[in-house]
């Protein structure tokens, strides 16, 4: 089982690497056109925007996407604007569903709560909410960490969330 886990860290990796993207576009004020990254065999990425009239609609056809899968790859990432209900109330926030393709296909999902660049107070990064996981397991642990390590790996994206943490919600 360990090639599991180890399929998934890569997919965690992916998905913190098309998160800290969208944090990287969302920082100016503007709303996220939903995006879908992938994770080809040969390690390379890619990514298609999922521009629609209508913002749902966009969504649904990435999610849409992300259920068939494509036999090119290895694992997704669905990134799209949204909200989350925290105890400070609903607050914006990139959701974010990831999935690892193959025989034993995982997912993951979370949300990034963020202060929208309009807000008096300014732009600001939370931390990331993960949804459907047992926070005690070492497996959980493990994604947690590959997610970061995906975050830092977008170079430009990570600075602006770094420059913006606020790790107060």
């Amino acid at each position: 089982m360990p090639g599991i886990v180890s399929a998934m860290i890569e997919t965690a990796r992916l998905a913190g690497f098309f998160t800290a993207h969208g944090i990287w576009c969302v920082s100016e004020g503007e709303t996220l056109v939903p995006l879908i990254g992938y994770l080809h065999a040969d390690g390379e990425y890619g990514m298609d925007r999922l521009m629609y009239d209508d913002y749902a609609e966009g969504v649904r056809a990435g999610q849409d996407a992300l259920a068939d899968g494509d036999p090119s790859w290895i694992g997704a990432v669905l990134v799209a604007d949204g909200y989350v209900h925290l105890d400070q109330g609903k607050t914006d926030a990139l959701i974010v569903e990831a999935v690892q393709y193959g025989p034993y296909r995982q997912s993951m999902q979370l949300a990034v709560p963020y202060r929208t660049a309009d807000d008096p107070c300014g732009f600001a990064v939370h931390k990331p909410k993960f949804m459907n996981a047992d926070c005690d397991d070492p497996e959980f642990d493990a994604l947690a960490e590959a997610f970061f390590v995906g975050t830092t790996s977008h170079t430009e994206a990570h600075e602006v969330w770094e420059a913006h943490l606020d790790e107060s919600v």
